[in-house]
Parts: C-alpha cells; structure tokens; sequence
C-alpha cells in the first residue's frame, strides 16, 4: 500500500490522533503560561529573582525528554499525566524569560502617569504592564508550542495521546506492512500541526494587540 492509499484509508483515525496531539499540546501551553506568566510577576523587580526562575527553568531543557518521562512513569503512571507534566515542564522557559523581559521592558513614564491618575499597583500591573508585555509573552507561546509539538510525539513512550503513537508503532515495526506509512503519517502530522498552531498564534497576535504596540 503507498502512502496517499495508507492515508486515504485511515484518515479517521488520523484526525482523531491529530486532535489529541493538539489538544494536549495547547492545554499544556495554557498552564505552561498561567504558571509562567506568575512566575515571572513574582520575580521581575528583583534581579536575583529572575536570575534564578529562568535558571530553574533552563535547567529543565537539558534533561532529555526520555530520561524525564522515565522518572515521572513510576509517580505519575502511563497516560496523560506524566506527559502533560513533562510539556508543562518544556514550556514554560520561554514563557518565564519573556514575561520577565516584557514587564521589566515597560518605560517608567507609563508606570508614573498610570500611578499620577490614582491606579493601584494591581491596576497598574493588570491594566498596564502586563498589555504592554503581551507581544513578548505571545512570542513566548508560539516558541513554546512548537517546541511541544515534538516533544509531544515523544509522550507515546508513556502511552500519552496523539500522534507519536504512530511514529513509535511505525518505527518498531519497520519492515513490516504499513510501518513506513505509519512513521511517515505521523511525522508529517506533527509538521502540519505545528505549521497550523503558528499560524493561529500570528492571528491572535494580530487581534489582542493594538496597532500601537504593533508599530
């Protein structure tokens, strides 16, 4: 069976593992930002601080993927959870280290005219900060998604979601009826995926932030 046949005759199933491998994929970007996006509210006044959050979150990236899913496997078990834990782990460097740049890159002026009209520091940080840094948070996202998305193939070697399964099954099976198709299929769904997700972040960027800011 050639490709286009292989693809043609499982394409059900192959959205359904598209799906999953993207769903899982931009969950773990929500929490990855919520627990980046604190993180980085927490230390961007203090130097030390900074220095250490992206220093915790860069030494995250040198352990490899194999070698974390095999320590979170005996606590968390298979399946989701120890693979939505390694991508939250993967994603969140890139979301801390812009959010801190963002925030700490926001010129005085604004904070003291935005402090002269009577808003409270919360104010200040919700209403101001945080909209002036969103283009380098976003930016942090879109790095951070398509980093997941091949990390997220990965997750098949704890039974995760998604289309690693196929490129694993395909992979050790190669030889065998399909098993090109299977690891081929799998690895070309990963790449449109991540073309398509990038593709979602440049529109988000374009809506959520001003002409302004843009300029």
């Amino acid at each position: 069976m050639n490709f286009l046949d292989y693809v043609t005759s499982r394409w059900q199933q192959l959205l359904v593992d598209s799906y999953q491998h993207a769903s899982m994929v931009v969950q773990c970007i929500v929490l990855a930002t919520i627990v980046g996006v604190l993180v980085g509210v927490a230390v961007y006044r203090s130097p030390a601080g900074a220095a250490i959050a992206t220093a915790l979150s860069s030494a995250i990236l040198t352990i490899p993927s194999f070698a974390l899913f095999g320590l979170l496997i005996p606590v968390l078990g298979l399946g989701v959870a120890p693979s939505v834990v390694t991508l939250v782990l993967y994603a969140l460097l890139p979301i801390v280290r812009n959010t801190i740049v963002g925030l700490s890159t926001v010129d005085q002026p604004v904070l003291d005219a935005a402090r002269g009209i009577g808003m409270s520091r919360f104010g200040v940080l919700t209403k101001v900060e945080l909209r002036l840094a969103w283009p380098a948070i976003l930016a942090g996202m879109r790095v951070s998604a398509q980093m997941l998305m091949g990390i997220a193939a990965i997750a098949a070697y704890a039974k995760g979601p998604g289309l690693g399964n196929l490129i694993f099954t395909g992979l050790t099976q190669l030889g065998g009826a399909n098993a090109l198709n299977m690891a081929v299929a799998g690895t070309a769904g990963v790449i449109i995926l991540a073309l398509l997700l990038d593709a979602v972040f440049v529109l988000i960027g374009r809506l959520t932030t001003s002409r302004g800011i843009r300029g």
